[in-house]
């Protein structure tokens, strides 16, 4: 047992180093106003408003940052758009604006203390040493097996541990659900864990549709431990605590309520008028529902006692006793390839038998810390700490990993790519999927097809990177990505993603969604995310952005580094019936190596027929939105009306030193009284005459007026490397004129 305690220990070490990083760095920042001081009897009890709700939990160790002070505190309570606050120091009685700090290494240190305990225990260890080294030689009766799923009920019940591979659409949580229910028929408890509540959701809902349809389920046979519950479970709500409680007590459910809402009634008063009087209800308020919710605990409690079937989250069974100390038949790991070896293995001591299930082709665990011992044991999966994934390298699968091998998600025409590339023929295609995705494909954009490449070569420069973050960003791609949604949607489609390796181009299209389209997402599914932020989910259409153009003089690491196979495996499987990549083809060949996933993606989408080029760009815009328009760059009457219509300010970026014609001089000459003209340029032009000239330029050429009118790719006849047909784009934005501001500031 020398080697398990050797990797504890360094799980240990990983785990503190990261904590140390998190607390040193990693915090997440939120503003809180209007700080006003409650009480300061056993703590200092603040109250502050937030501009939005804060989902951290209660209790949370928190600081604050006021001026040059930093105060350490907890959570007392974070609903609605307030935060109560129990700090270490009076920071006065009246503050206008603070920032709450928070990084949830609390969870990191409990994970610590449950591999402490594991060192004492040599059944945990035993557990431990057969997730690691998975050389015992598998005893499930092959010969018997029926099909996939009583393949892995057999595995599950013969061998210690067994690994399932399943990528992207190929019916896990179907299997998983039904190994879980299996168990559950036959009197065996099982604990359900994965990284995220949504995972957990989706699987408890699934093994509660497939069990109660086979016999009447008790109520707390199945039960979904945790506070952060979505909208898989609306229809299953009889597996949460709250349900139970509601059921088998009702007083404590009516006590909780009361109390919480006249909690929310006070600090609505509080948000609006300070009184001592209220100040004084709302903590008596506080220590009442704190009894209350300890009662509530106590509940929650024998709720768990008396499951069959638990699914929580890795850091909930990590940090609740509850959890940790029951030892369970089944421990199922759901998403375990993004979740640490550590975690993994504290899971799996948890159990008689474990199932440790994920995708090693896609996101690993994601670290800060740059220490050796993080960067090995936090930064990738079991699967590959295994050996599991090793084997399939070497060309065989190891004799305790079960391989789901065929896909339902997405159209064969997609899923070429990474069946042959990504899995290496390892996965087929179920026959059904064509006609089930045929309907999505035969939507607009570019009815019929289901793999599109969008060609921007000869658009433009437009790679730059944001100024604070250093993430990539490209507007002509994002305005690209905006279209394409738009035509998804006038095209009758209702689950739309766009998603983009670089977080600043994720997070301003985003904006621009929430500015001049949120009437359309009030009736789709549309999100504008990383990809990591789409993990574990599915869109029907899917625009996946590579933003990486000129003058970037090479790819970014996202796209060609360690882990940019995975991370393109992500983007690209998300996508049910249509997916559309835009990217520029001429910086890929010329920038990006042949055996580099990105570049095998374009390779493959050019070869079958599926590019879109520039010169099409007026075939396949068939709605223009009233905020964003295109047009030919060289029509210059409508540019010219936005400068004669202009009221404060209008800048026009001319890059590479080129000039402009003397109807662009008339036209500027020509603008309204005190509208201040800036011109971004290396020196003077002829026939402009601004009021300012600064050398801040970037590298494409664009208007901004009044900060909400974007000219994008105009004036035609400065653009660097840019190619018949000259395309504008017109953009009336507050958000993408705000945030150019900056860039140029």
């Amino acid at each position: 047992m020398t080697s398990t305690l050797r990797h504890i220990r360094d799980w240990q070490k990983a785990i503190q180093a990261e904590i140390l990083h998190l607390k040193k760095y990693g915090s997440s920042r939120w503003l809180i106003l209007n700080g006003r001081l409650l009480s300061k009897s056993d703590a200092y009890t603040y109250f502050f408003d937030t501009p939005s709700a804060l989902k951290i939990p209660t209790g949370s160790s928190i600081k604050i940052d006021w001026g040059s002070k930093r105060v350490e505190g907890r959570i007392l309570s974070a609903e609605g758009n307030n935060v109560i606050l129990a700090l270490k120091e009076d920071i006065g009685s009246d503050l206008s604006e603070a920032f709450l700090l928070h990084d949830p290494w609390e969870l990191l240190d409990q994970l610590f203390q449950r591999l402490e305990d594991i060192k004492d225990s040599k059944r945990k260890r035993a557990r431990i040493k057969k997730l690691m080294d998975p050389s015992m030689s598998p005893k499930h009766p092959a010969d018997k097996v029926k099909s996939s799923t009583h393949e892995l009920i057999l595995r599950s019940k013969y061998n210690p541990v067994t690994y399932v591979w399943g990528p992207p659409g190929t019916g896990k949580t179907y299997t998983l659900a039904r190994v879980a229910a299996n168990k559950y028929f036959k009197g065996q408890n099982v604990l359900i864990l994965a990284h995220s509540n949504q995972a957990i959701d989706v699987l408890m809902a699934e093994i509660s549709a497939f069990a109660s349809g086979k016999r009447t389920i008790a109520d707390g046979d199945l039960l979904r431990y945790g506070s952060q519950i979505g909208p898989a479970l609306i229809n299953h709500y009889s597996l949460t605590a709250e349900f139970l409680l509601n059921k088998q007590h009702s007083n404590l459910s009516e006590q909780k309520a009361a109390l919480m809402e006249d909690r929310r009634l006070l600090k609505q008063d509080l948000s609006r008028s300070f009184s001592q009087r209220d100040s004084d209800l709302l903590i008596e308020i506080e220590k009442k529902l704190s009894g209350v919710l300890e009662k509530i605990r106590q509940k929650e409690i024998e709720f768990v006692k008396n499951a069959s079937i638990i699914g929580t989250t890795l850091a909930k069974a990590a940090s609740d006793p509850a959890i940790y100390e029951k030892n369970f038949d089944l421990v199922i790991i759901d998403e375990a390839s993004m979740a640490y070896v550590p975690q993994a293995a504290f899971a799996a001591s948890l159990g008689k038998r474990v199932i440790i299930c994920g995708d090693f082709k896609q996101l690993p665990p994601i670290a800060a810390s740059k220490h050796k011992l993080s960067e090995k044991w936090l930064r990738e999966d079991i699967f590959h700490h295994s050996g599991v994934s090793d084997a399939v390298k070497d060309g065989h699968l190891h004799p305790h990993l079960f391989l789901l091998k065929e896909q339902r998600r997405m159209h064969p025409d997609i899923s070429a790519f990474s069946n042959k590339h990504i899995y290496h023929s390892l996965v087929g295609d179920h026959p059904d999927v064509l006609a089930a995705r045929a309907p999505i494909a035969a939507c607009k954009p570019f009815p019929g097809n289901a793999s599109i490449l969008i060609n921007t070569n000869g658009s433009g420069e437009y790679g730059i990177k944001d100024g604070s973050s250093n993430s990539r960003i490209n507007l002509w791609n994002l305005l690209l990505g905006f279209q394409l949604i738009h035509e998804a949607y006038t095209g009758g489609s209702r689950s739309i993603g766009y998603v983009t390796p670089y977080r600043a181009q994720a997070l301003l299209l985003e904006q621009l969604l929430c500015e001049i389209y949120e009437e359309e997402r009030a009736s789709a599914d549309i999100i504008a995310a990383t990809v990591h932020r789409f993990q574990g989910s599915e869109r029907d259409v899917m625009i996946f952005d590579s933003a990486d153009a000129a003058p970037h003089d090479r790819a970014g690491m996202l796209l060609i580094g360690k882990d940019s196979e995975r991370l393109l495996n992500v983007a690209i499987t998300r996508t049910k019936g249509k997916f559309i990549h835009i990217c520029d083809m001429q910086f890929i060949q010329s920038k990006v190596f042949r055996n580099k996933t990105w570049r095998k993606l374009a390779d493959h989408q050019a070869h079958n027929g599926q590019a879109i080029h520039p010169d099409q760009i007026g075939m396949w815009i068939k709605n223009q939105h009233p905020r964003l328009q295109w047009m030919h760059a060289k029509k210059l009457e409508k540019v010219f009306e936005d400068i004669s219509k202009a009221r404060k300010e209008i800048i026009i970026s001319l890059p590479n030193g080129h000039g402009l014609g003397k109807e662009w001089g008339q036209a500027v000459s020509n603008r309204p009284p005190k509208t201040k003209l800036i011109l971004l340029a290396e020196h003077a032009v002829p026939f402009i005459s601004p009021d300012e000239i600064s050398a801040i330029c970037l590298p494409f050429p664009f208007l901004l007026i009044d900060r909400q009118i974007l000219w994008l790719g105009m004036p035609a006849e400065t653009h660097k490397n840019a190619l018949p047909p000259y395309v504008a784009a017109r953009l009336h934005s507050l958000a993408a004129g705000s945030y150019l501001t900056t860039l140029i500031k």
